[in-house]
């Protein structure tokens, strides 16, 4: 077996080899087939730059069918070989490295424009060789004849072997000629094509520009066009086809006749318009997908005034159950029948439904009644879910959550729609599912705010934006501070400080809350050991730190062995600490989640109860968990702003202060604002208190000077 050719030369020497040996046989020359071969080389490059070049030029062609005929190629084979190499080898040898697909294309009209070229070629030999004849006709009258017949023999055999459809007509648009390929392509006799007029094959489809083109050709302004046209057949069928239009003149240059070279391309769009259809419609359902819907919006929101457009973006309650439960192969059928009946609920002009992925669908629709239409589409889709769905024997009840967005044309791109959509979706789903919600800006706004800070949330304890302020905690009995409560705060580079209750459940739902918990942790007892030794050291009376545990870090398996390590690398002793718990996250709790508690209590650590009063647990409970302070949440102390106070709450609190003391616990009292609440809490026997009355929460040297200035007076 030869080896393929190596370089672009080579390949063309290759691909010239073969058409001169296809040729050769049937040229009349005297020409050796070496030297035949020197003449076609130029002929292969000028093929090989118009296949390769960025723009088609369909005079290389022309000319190159016209050179054949100035290389005496003239036999109807000789046309016939060269389109069978050049549609069989051309693409392969010269082609390169570019889209296969699109050479073939271009190779075919190459092939259009050298038949064109060739026929014209031919044509004006026929009519020189006419000329001659008529000047040598009283030397040679029998010559002439015979040569003007063998002209149009083979005149004829090319027109008739043809390859592609070819058919002639007058400047008036009445076909003369056609050959056998055109009447294939068509269905129709030579007797139903002849006679017909050009302009009696318009379409639905054609282009703006393909009758304006035609008008420029027949009134000799161009020589030649190339467009993509639909031709209707007798059947009723649509025949597709490229279209290379070319114009004949006569010996002095005026317009004669017109040329038509058609190649069918019927398959090749069904083809096309297949792979359309799959690259826009979900495989599963057969609804528009997510390509195919950005498509409609983007169209829908760059309507013109006056336009509005409603979406409704549908998310099925529970369906992951469904998929564990049954299998996704039960899964997919409900998803198909859902896709069935919504689109049984967007039948109207202007609306769609498509589905995203997953079991999440959208329905647009659009136009200038949308406040009314999207939500009557809404309640279609709600009611279309009620009927359970029978899969595999079980009837399955559907539920969905819709986020409707509506609004003018115009202000919103497709991403920031879908994304009001989506989150309007989702407050839907939070509220109970099964129900739709309208779009508010506001709640867009602080949900994506919510969505900035969650993801901001794992670099900013690196970057260092969290810092602790402190609140005393200051003992009733005679105003001093005993000590503070550690309150993280995150210095945000857009918003600014924000305070814990905008940011420990994200942390609490993303998991960085183990990380900012100890490193709170770690600052809150270094800020101790400082105060300390600040104060005059643990006989001058200790200053205690009061750090908040979140129910993560409660079940975290790190806590114990974090909480030694710091205090030890602090150099502070265990009663320096005290961690406060929440009464909601120790309501039931077992003995597993107690065990880390019950350690760091028999350390020494302090074990604060907080917000208790708020989680109706049993008082009962009391006794088995390992706290030392009671924490009464700050509801109790807002009672007793009026005065006098009411004597329920009051004795509510008397009833847990002596239940306390009973149990060997202090009580401290957050929410303190007044003096006359400072007394009042005094009065009913509470041990500590802490609120704005005394400080509000601030940097650790106040709580220093707050100290200094109880120890001094």
């Amino acid at each position: 077996m030869n080896a393929e050719p190596d370089g672009p030369q080579d390949r063309l020497r290759r691909f010239v080899t073969i058409w001169s040996r296809a040729v050769f046989p049937v040229t009349t020359t005297s020409s050796t087939r070496p030297e035949f071969e020197e003449q076609l080389l130029p002929l292969a490059r000028r093929l090989s730059r118009a296949l390769r070049a960025r723009a088609f030029d369909a005079d290389e062609g022309r000319a190159v069918g016209a050179a054949l005929v100035e290389a005496h190629c003239t036999d109807p084979e000789a046309l016939s070989r060269t389109l069978d190499c050049v549609d069989a080898y051309l693409v392969l040898y010269c082609g390169g490295d570019a889209d296969h697909e699109d050479q073939r294309a271009r190779c075919a009209r190459l092939q259009h424009a050298m038949a064109a070229g060739f026929a014209q070629a031919l044509r004006a030999r026929t009519l020189a060789e006419q000329e001659a004849i008529a000047r040598a006709a009283l030397q040679a009258q029998g010559v002439v004849a015979q040569a003007l017949h063998t002209t149009e023999a083979r005149f004829r055999a090319v027109f008739e072997g043809a390859a592609i459809g070819i058919g002639i007509a007058d400047l008036s648009g009445n076909v003369l000629q056609v050959n056998g390929a055109l009447l294939r392509m068509f269905g129709l006799s030579e007797h139903g094509m002849r006679g017909r007029n050009v302009r009696e094959w318009t379409h639905p489809d054609d282009a703006p520009q393909t009758w304006r083109l035609y008008d420029e050709l027949v009134r000799g302004e161009r020589e030649h066009y190339h467009l993509e046209k639909a031709f209707y057949r007798p059947d009723g069928t649509v025949l597709w086809t490229n279209l290379t239009v070319s114009l004949l003149r006569d010996a002095d240059g005026d317009p004669q006749y017109q040329l038509a070279l058609m190649e069918d391309t019927t398959e090749r769009r069904l083809l096309n318009l297949r792979l359309r259809y799959e690259a826009t419609h979900d495989a599963l359902t057969g609804l528009p997908n997510r390509s195919f819907f950005f498509e409609r919006l983007e169209k829908a929101l760059n309507a013109g005034e006056g336009q509005r457009f409603g979406l409704c973006y549908l998310d099925l309650d529970g369906f992951k159950t469904v998929n564990d439960s049954l299998g996704h192969a039960a899964g997919d059928r409900l998803l198909v029948e859902v896709a069935d009946r919504l689109q049984a609920c967007a039948t109207a002009p202007g609306e769609m439904v498509a589905r995203l992925g997953g079991d999440e669908f959208v329905a647009l629709t659009t136009g200038p009644d949308t406040p009314r239409k999207v939500d009557e589409l809404a309640g279609r889709i709600m009611n279309a879910l009620l009927a359970p769905i029978r899969v595999d024997g079980r009837e399955l009840t559907v539920r969905g959550s819709i986020g409707i967005v509506e609004g003018p044309a115009g202000e919103r791109s497709p991403a920031e729609v879908l994304r009001s959509a989506d989150i309007t979706m989702y407050r839907a789903k939070s509220a109970g599912g099964n129900r739709f919600e309208l779009a508010d800006p506001e709640a867009d706004a602080r949900a994506i705010t919510r969505h900035g800070l969650t993801t901001a949330l794992p670099t900013a304890l690196d970057r260092g934006e969290f810092f602790i302020e402190y609140q005393p905690l200051v003992h009733l009995g005679d105003g001093s501070v005993r000590g503070a409560e550690a309150l993280v705060r995150w210095l945000h580079p857009q918003h600014g400080v924000l305070g814990p209750d905008r940011f420990i459940s994200l942390a609490e739902h993303t998991g960085l809350i183990v990380p900012l918990g100890r490193w709170v942790l770690e600052q809150s007892v270094r800020q101790a050991r400082e105060w300390r030794l600040l104060h005059g050291g643990d006989e001058a009376g200790p200053l205690r730190i009061n750090v908040n545990l979140s129910p993560c870090q409660l079940t975290h398996p790190g806590l114990v062995q974090d909480t030694v390590e710091i205090l030890e690398r602090a150099g502070v002793e265990p009663d320096a600490l005290c961690l406060e718990v929440t009464e909601s996250a120790l309501i039931g709790a077992d003995d597993d989640l107690l065990k880390p508690l019950r350690r760091l209590a028999e350390m020494g650590v302090d074990i604060a109860l907080d917000d208790f009063g708020t989680g109706y647990s049993n008082l009962a409970n009391l006794r088995r968990l390992p706290v030392s302070v009671l924490k009464l949440d700050r509801s109790f102390t807002q009672s007793m702003q009026q005065f006098p106070a009411d004597p329920v709450d009051l004795k509510i609190v008397e009833g847990i202060v002596s239940l306390a003391h009973s149990l060997d616990l202090a009580v401290t009292v957050e929410g303190v604002e007044t003096g006359a609440q400072a007394e009042q809490l005094r009065i009913l026997g509470c041990d500590t208190a802490q609120g704005w009355y005394y400080a509000r929460p601030g940097p650790p040297e106040r709580l220093h000077e707050l100290a200094l200035v109880d120890a001094t007076g």
